[in-house]
Order: C-alpha cells, then structure tokens, then sequence
C-alpha cells in the first residue's frame, strides 16, 4: 500500500496595513527546491518569489550576474492570452518595468566580490484587481533572499504611495490609483531609502519627501516581517561562505602609488571631450603597464587595470570633494552648454533637436486617432494608451559598434521614465492619439531627461497645446561618508563613478516625475533635500534655455498633420454609421479620404474623424450628421421639395426623413395652388413645428416677415370633451327624435 504523502507544514508571517490589509508571507509550501521561495499574499493577489544562486562563480566575470524576472499569469485573473498564439510569451513592457524596479533596489546590496548566477523570479499567481502586483514584488523578492543562505546586505523592502485627496495611502488599488495626484514606488531598508520611482501632478519637494517618508515607515515594518520569518527557516543563517576574487594587495597598492598623482591631475584638467579625457586617463594606465615585464603582464595585467580604474574611481571623487572641481570643469551646480531647434525636418507632425553638452536627443511627435492608441492586453491590464513614447539608444550616440538587437530593458525604463515626466500635462481636450519618438544622437549621461526636454520641445512644435512645459535633470552624488557633493547634470562618467543618478522632472509649478537609483547602502533624508532642492534650481536653468528658443506653442497645425473632428451621436446610430460588414464606413473613408473611428463610451457613440483635406472632413462630418439626423422641434432646416400635393408639399429635411409643409404654413397670404410656388428639387427653408403620431409638421411663413397690417386669426374657443360640453335648448335629445324607418315611413305616404 501506498501512504499518501502529508502536506508540509508552511511558516508564515503577517504584515498589517495602516488600512487594516494584511500581506501574508509564506515558505516551506511550493517551490521548496530553490535556494529561497515565499509566496506573498494580499487580498486575492498572490507572488511567488523563487531565487537560484550558483555556488561558483562564472569564469572570467568581475560583476554581479544578477537576472531579474517578473512575470504575470493570465490565469491569475482568468483570462487567456489574446493574439494567435495561446502561451505566455516574451516579456510585456510593464513586466520589463516591474523586473527592473525590483533589480535596481536589490543589485546595490549584494557583496561586490560574489560573482555567482543568480536569478530571481517572481510570478504573479492570483490577481484579483484590487491589489496591485506590483507593490508586492519587491517584498517578494527580497524575502525569498532572506530566507536563503545567499549573502545579501538585506533585506528591503519596496511600496507603493500614492496621494488620493490629500490622503497618502500604502499600495494603493488600482481604482485608487487613477485618482491620484501622487503616484511613487519607493525601495529601501530599514536605515535608509534606495530608490525612488513614480510620477505627479506638478507637486512641491516637501509634498514629495513627505509621501517618501511615509513609505519608509511600512519599508520598516515589511523589513522586520522579513528578519521575524528568516529566523525560522532552518538553513537562512549564516550566509554561505565565497571566494570569488584573488587580489595582489602589493599590486594594488603599486598600481595606486604610481599612478593616482597623475589621475588626480587629469581629472582636475577640466576637460569636456570625453574622449579626450578618456584617452588622457588610459595615457596614465597605459604607462604603468609598460614598466611590467611580460611575465607580469600575462599573470597580472587584467588585474592591475582593475587596480587602476579604483584609482580613476578615488581620483575623480576625491577631486570634488577636494576642489568642488569636476571632470569636465563645471562646478557642482553648474549646467552644460545647451541648444535647441524645432521644425529641423519636413516630415514629423513635430520635432525637436535638444542637445546639452555630449547628448544630444531627435524627438519626432506623430498625431493620430484613436486608431493609433497602443492597445494594453496583459493578466493585469486591459486598455489602450493614447500617449505614449518610444527612446532608442542606438549604439552610434557612444562611439560603439554593436549588432542591434531589439529594444534593451534599459530602453524600455528610459522611455517610460519620460512618459511618465511628460503625460499629465497633455490635457484630455486635446483628442488625438499622440505617440513621441526620442532617438539618442548622442549620449554623455542624462539622456532620458534630454528626451523630457525634447519631448516638451517637439510636441511644442507640433501646435499641442501642453499644459505647461517640462524639463528634466540628472543629479549624481560623491560622498566618502565624511564628506558629500551633490552634482547637477551629472555626465556618464560621474554616473558611472558617482554613488546617485536622481532624475527629476518637472514645470515652473513643480514636479512631474521622478527616478533615484542609489549605488551605496542607502540615502539620508538630508542628502535627498539637498539634490531635490539643487534639482530645482537646474531645472528651472534648463527650462529657461527652452523657451528662449521657443516661448510659446506653434499657433496651428503644420500642413500636413492630420485634423481632427470628435462627434457624439446617439448609441443606436453606432450600426447606422458602420453599416452591415462595415460597409458604410468603408465608403464614407473612400469617399472622404479621411479615417474614422467608433468607440462606445458611456452609452454614448464617439466618432473620430482625422484627415488632412478640410473639405474631405466637412463631407464626412456632414455625412454622419445626415445618417444619424434626429428631428428636433423648433429647429429650422435647408430641405428639399420630394412631392407636391393640393393640400401642400413634401420636404427632405434629413436623409430619409420628410415633413409636410400645409399650404397654411406656405405664405402669410392665402396659397391655392403649392405648384405656383415650388417644384420639385427645391430647396426650401422650414422650420419644425410639431409632431403628430410620427408625423412631422413644417412651416415656411414663420421664417418669412408677417405683412404689416396683418391681423392674427383668433384661435378658435377650446369646447371641452365631448361629454363636457352642454346641449343646446332646442336640441331634442336622441330618445325623442323619430326614427330612421319613422321618417322613411312618412316620406312614404
């Protein structure tokens, strides 16, 4: 006999929310073979988090090979994949999105010498539209890393803010979401903040910090959850034990003793030309490394340009914090050279060039239908996007050669970094379908916020009228934890070697969207002001530069960009307008030239009609109108004589719809004759005046002067109902009249 094999027995911890929501943290249940796995549960919403790491290091990397995967189930919220085929295939954009959120907060905090493969994957199992997913993802991930033997300065924690009429609220509803006009995800431990993502609706600095700040409070109480559970599971401590680099520390100190007088002096030169900067660094490294022999060279060459790049690394940090003094000789506040041009090419509907020192943004702006919207189909999200923008990082705008291989991740980040900066101040009223193209020309750090500026440039060029313009920025951070300098617009290099890259956008009236991605254990309240307040400064720099360029928004349309008529018809004459198989339609676009769109919104038909021929628009605005034609009493309308009868004539007034004009209603005057007035054809101006069971009634003469002298005929006296009115005196009543036969009888005789 077979004994049926007991379900394990799962550790759990409880987190609360300040609203009463609890988030349930469960292992020991599924998944039991990876090194790590919870399954996270809030409401119907469920994540399992799984993380695998090598036990040896892959040959030859000196990096952190970290893969980050979030993926969403359909089945989660019952639903199967539309499109042809029925599996879940390539990652969508927001999966890409949430992945990296969560890989931004968490690569900071592994060792910087452990050099296993690790990958974590968090799936999405059960959704159930109230909570999002997304606000449990990094807890997910981080407590499956808790729980494992992986060495991870953890754990964090990551949620989602959001300010809903005043109120800041932790992982919000999706419902509560759309209603926000703060919308972060903010990661961090329990000590400090160390990213920062999301958009607003033009707040202040201290209305940022202060939702900031909220969030940090429920990071500390998911973060205690997560220590509470790790220390009962068997297995979570200690932390494994590694070695995954050999150092040489008399090389090292060799390296430095050698060269970092000479870096020092070269990062204190001030050049702007990174590649003239670049190659005034390698000139320094590349003579240290002609006085080893070639023994030295074989066994330790690699090493001792590992060696060197920490002294670049001390020797530009410690040039600014030395001397306020950076790489390219600006100050710590100081903002690159900065040109801008619109209307650069024929084509585009807009377009922009916005260049700021080394990098440089071509922004295009497309107007379309609703037909161009970006349809949304994913296990979370049903809908459709009528903004969006596409940033390309071709690899040209460096100086490199490499194959293109579809978008990268860091593609997707950036451009929806600028969407987000850009979108709140396109109003509603605006209609068309807006898609925004950045194509990076060149690239010396702060790309996307070059695409921000762009953006705002191009869509300005396009005749949008935008709310109010947007710039963007870039601040970097050089601190030695003594010492910190906060640094505006900040280069790729003083990204690459810095501990920040915060990105702020946002109007003359506040902030639209922000990023902050921390390279170091964590960010002070203190440091964050300070860059939030510097940012400010920059950004109200830089969007003075764009409007000296261009101070106001192009007065019309360029020529060639598609016009666009909105209409609203009754919900029962949708059918009408398409027509059967969509034949009607079809026609009124050939006829027109113009393209046309239904949408139901609220009972209600929406018709969109673009094109570039005004006189094509009219005809196809005029055509609807005429299918969709309601009679209305009291309106007056150009019809056409159909039929001409003694008692009076017929007139079109709509497609299909006729009214009879009275030859009372003709003239003032007495008409015997309408065929001595009209023909057939005419066209005739009446106006509607009543409507009898279907019928409608029609009147020329009160649209035409009443003579002078003429004298209204008195309304005849209203008698009552029959049964009211009284019987005349002399009136015999029927009892006492003769009958028929009685009188027939007298006649007779």
């Amino acid at each position: 006999m077979f004994e049926m094999m007991k379900a394990p027995t799962p550790i759990r911890e409880e987190i609360r929310l300040p609203d009463g929501r609890t988030i349930t943290l469960e292992t020991g249940r599924m998944a039991r073979q990876a090194d790590g796995s919870v399954l996270v549960t809030c409401g119907g919403t469920a994540l399992l988090a799984t993380v695998v790491s090598d036990p040896n290091a892959r040959p030859g990397v000196d990096f952190m090979p970290l893969t980050v995967e979030y993926k969403e189930k359909f089945a989660s919220s019952g639903r199967v994949p539309g499109g042809f085929l029925k599996r879940e295939m390539r990652p969508a954009d927001r999966e890409i999105l949430v992945a990296r959120l969560v890989d931004r907060v968490l690569r900071p905090l592994f060792p910087e010498d452990y050099h296993s493969e690790t990958q974590l994957i968090i799936t999405l199992l059960s959704y159930d539209g109230n909570v999002a997913a997304d606000s449990l993802a990094g807890l997910a991930a981080s407590t499956a890393l808790a729980i494992s033997d992986i060495p991870f300065k953890g754990p964090i924690s990551e949620v989602c803010v959001a300010r809903v009429n005043g109120e800041i609220i932790v992982n919000p509803s999706p419902a509560q979401l759309a209603q926000a006009d703060i919308e972060m995800m903010i990661g961090g431990s329990a000590d400090s903040i160390v990213m920062v993502e999301g958009e607003m609706s033009e707040v202040s600095e201290a209305e940022m910090l202060e939702a900031i700040a909220t969030a940090h409070e429920a990071i500390k109480l998911q973060v205690a959850a997560q220590l509470a559970l790790a220390a009962r599971v068997p297995g979570s401590s200690p932390k494994r034990t590694y070695s995954h680099e050999t150092h040489d520390e008399v090389l090292r100190e060799r390296v430095k003793k050698a060269t970092y007088d000479q870096a020092y002096a070269v990062a204190g030169l001030g050049l702007a030309d990174k590649h003239l900067r670049s190659a005034k660094f390698r000139e320094v490294r590349d003579a240290f490394l002609a006085t080893l022999t070639e023994e030295e060279l074989a066994t330790s060459g690699e090493l001792a340009k590992k060696y060197y790049h920490d002294v670049e690394y001390d020797a530009m940090r410690n040039q600014i914090l030395d001397n306020g003094r950076r790489l390219d000789g600006r100050s710590t506040t100081e903002i690159r050279p900065i040109w801008v041009e619109t209307d650069v090419l024929p084509g585009p509907h807009g377009c922009a060039l916005f260049t700021r020192g080394e990098t440089q943004s071509f922004t295009t702006v497309t107007l379309g239908s609703s037909l161009d919207a970006n349809r949304i189909d994913s296990a979370t999200q049903v809908g459709e996007e009528k903004f969006y923008l596409h940033y390309n990082f071709p690899p040209f705008s460096t100086g490199e050669a490499r194959p293109l291989r579809g978008v990268s991740r860091r593609e997707i980040g950036h451009g929806n970094l600028a969407q987000r900066a850009l979108k709140r101040m396109v109003p509603e009223s605006v209609g068309y379908t807006i898609r925004i193209v950045s194509d990076i020309l060149e690239s010396n750090g702060s790309s996307s916020m070059a695409t921000v500026c762009a953006g705002t440039l191009a869509l300005m060029d396009a005749g949008i009228e935008i709310t109010r313009p947007v710039s963007g920025i870039a601040m970097g951070l050089i601190t030695d934890k003594n010492r910190f300098a906060v640094l505006s617009d900040i280069l790729g290099d003083e990204d690459h070697l810095g501990d920040m890259d915060f990105k702020v956008t946002g109007t003359a009236n506040g902030i639209t969207a922000c990023q902050m991605d921390i390279k170091i254990g964590g960010l002070t309240f203190e440091i964050m002001e300070k860059a939030l307040m510097q940012a400010k400064e920059g950004r109200a720099h830089i969007l003075g530069k764009m409007l000296e360029a261009v101070p106001a928004v192009r007065a019309e349309l360029k020529p060639h960009a598609p016009k666009l008529i909105i209409m609203e018809i009754p919900k029962n004459f949708i059918g009408g307008v398409i027509g059967p198989g969509g034949k009607i339609i079809q026609g009124l676009q050939a006829e027109t030239g113009c393209h046309i769109s239904i949408n139901e919104v609220d009972d209600k038909g929406i018709i969109e009609i673009s094109g570039t021929n005004p006189e094509g628009l009219a005809l196809a605005q005029q055509r609807i109108r005429e299918i969709c034609f309601v009679p209305e009493v009291g309106a007056t309308y150009n019809g056409t004589v159909k039929g001409i009868q003694t008692f009076g004539v017929f007139v079109e007034i709509g497609r299909g719809t006729e009214g009879l004009l009275h030859v009372s209603e003709m003239e003032w005057s007495r008409v015997d004759d309408p065929s001595t007035l009209f023909k057939e054809g005419d066209r005739i101006e009446v106006k509607l005046i009543g409507e009898d069971k279907g019928k409608l009634r029609l009147s020329r003469k009160v649209l035409l002067p009443k003579p002078e002298g003429y004298v209204e005929r008195a309304p005849r006296e209203d008698r009552g109902p029959r049964e009211d009115r009284p019987r005349r005196d002399d009136r015999p009543r029927r009892d006492d009249r003769p009958s028929r036969n009685e009188n027939n009888n007298t006649s007779e005789s």
